[in-house]
């Protein structure tokens, strides 16, 4: 399980030496529905890549967990995605602490899920240059 830690900044985020992503993140605010066998937790993404998300969450579920994930990027344009993932890393709730939740990862993706999600972060992607073009 990893925890905050000397790779991860204050927000439970891996700092410029420490991240190990291979993939951008893009900053986002989508609501998500997370559900296991037995437990299920409505919460908020805050961040996505091809590879997977940040979910921002109080009661993060343990590393290693396997979880179902829907949410719609682009409400009323095409189908909410339903993806399998698997909790990676966790950034436990404790005073102090700004953005508790978990890193999930997408697991199991079909080559129309992964292409949707490829899609939806280059629309972000482009979104963002144009409005820091226009800054």
């Amino acid at each position: 399980m990893r925890e905050s830690g000397p790779d991860r900044d204050d927000e439970g985020e891996p700092d410029a030496e420490g991240d190990r992503r291979g993939a951008d993140r893009f900053p986002v605010t989508w609501s998500v529905d997370c559900e296991t066998e037995d437990t299920f937790l409505y919460a908020a993404i805050t961040n996505i890549s091809a590879l997977g998300i940040f979910v921002r969450t109080e009661a993060p579920l343990a590393a290693g967990t396997r979880l179902r994930l829907r949410f719609d990027p682009a409400p009323h344009r095409a189908a909410p995605l339903d993806i399998e993932g698997r909790v990676q890393w966790i950034n436990p709730a404790r005073p102090g602490c700004p953005n508790p939740g978990m890193g999930v990862r997408f697991v199991g993706l079909t080559l129309e899920l992964r292409e949707r999600i490829v899609e939806i972060i280059r629309t972000i992607a482009y979104l963002r240059e144009d409005i820091d073009q226009a800054s």
